[in-house]
């Protein structure tokens, strides 16, 4: 149903979202934060999980980063090869990544995992330990809260999906119980067209 979705919307979401990091500076500082963290540990390979249109692989493309994006969407997945034919991007879903073991320094899912039911979550971050290599780094974006939300219109176009608000302390903890350990926790208040808080988690291996 999210492939449905995001093959609808993806022009409409690509365009209204081109800009968005250009105006969310406490987004672009956490981006950066991560980077320099990878590079302090030598790290340049990143998997942008849950790509969309590629704007974050092409953020971090920019800062000497190497970066593989995957999107459930094909229709996402076209946008960002045309957008950014420098990059690599594929088709995928975080629940099964088709990807050998310890291949990335950082993995980055960037508001990609409010469409996964809570209790497959273990299941993304279970996939997200096996491609890491050791010592590699975690970046989590996501909307705060505890419910779940149909989404029935969205950029335009009648959909039909949900979004999980979920709780910072709780996504911690589950990462902590994977073998996570949690180095950075953010939550900031709406801005724009939001409306709940937002948390950011960086996590290492």
């Amino acid at each position: 149903m999210t492939r449905t979705a995001y093959d609808a919307v993806a022009h409409s979401y690509a365009e209204l979202l081109r800009d968005e990091l250009s105006h969310k500076p406490l987004d672009r500082r956490l981006l950066d934060t991560f980077a320099d963290m990878l590079f302090a540990g030598g790290g340049t390979r990143v998997l942008d999980a849950g790509c969309g249109p590629g704007r974050v692989s092409e953020y971090l493309h920019g800062h000497g980063l190497t970066t593989l994006g995957i999107d459930v969407s094909p229709a996402m997945i076209d946008i960002a090869r045309r957008g950014y034919p420098a990059l690599q991007f594929d088709v995928g879903s975080i629940l099964d990544l088709n990807l050998a073991g310890g291949c990335f320094e950082g993995v980055v899912a960037w508001y990609s995992i409010i469409h996964t039911p809570p209790k497959l979550l273990t299941v993304v971050f279970a996939e997200f330990w096996r491609v890491l290599a050791p010592g590699g780094l975690l970046l989590l974006s996501f909307q705060v809260g505890d419910e779940r939300v149909r989404i029935e219109h969205a950029y335009g176009h009648a959909v039909a999906y949900d979004v999980y608000r979920l709780s910072p302390e709780e996504i911690s903890d589950q990462l902590s119980e994977r073998g996570f350990q949690v180095e950075v926790r953010v939550v900031r208040a709406p801005t724009g067209s939001e409306l709940q808080p937002q948390a950011y988690i960086i996590a290492r291996k």
